[in-house]
């Protein structure tokens, strides 16, 4: 299952993307699919044709994880 994720890359604008696992502790990159800005438009730096890059992590900010539709509402607590 592939999860959304947009990662923030040091000096560049962020990256939405597809990742096939989340990183462990250990990764020393990462590796996304369907690299593409925030607004779906294409990345300056990247050929046209490029479905997959490799991040080194050294180069990650932060990473943020984006709601799956699979994952259920969650209901918290609300003031009334």
């Amino acid at each position: 299952m592939t999860v959304s994720v947009i990662v923030h890359i040091e000096n560049e604008d962020p990256v939405l993307c597809e990742v096939e696992r989340l990183p462990e502790p250990t990764d020393q990159i990462i590796i996304i699919s369907n690299p593409r800005r925030r607004d779906g438009k294409d990345i300056h730096y990247l050929e046209d044709d490029v479905t997959m890059m490799i991040v080194p992590w050294h180069r990650v900010n932060f990473v943020q994880v984006m709601p799956s539709a699979a994952i259920e509402e969650v209901v918290g607590f609300v003031r009334e």
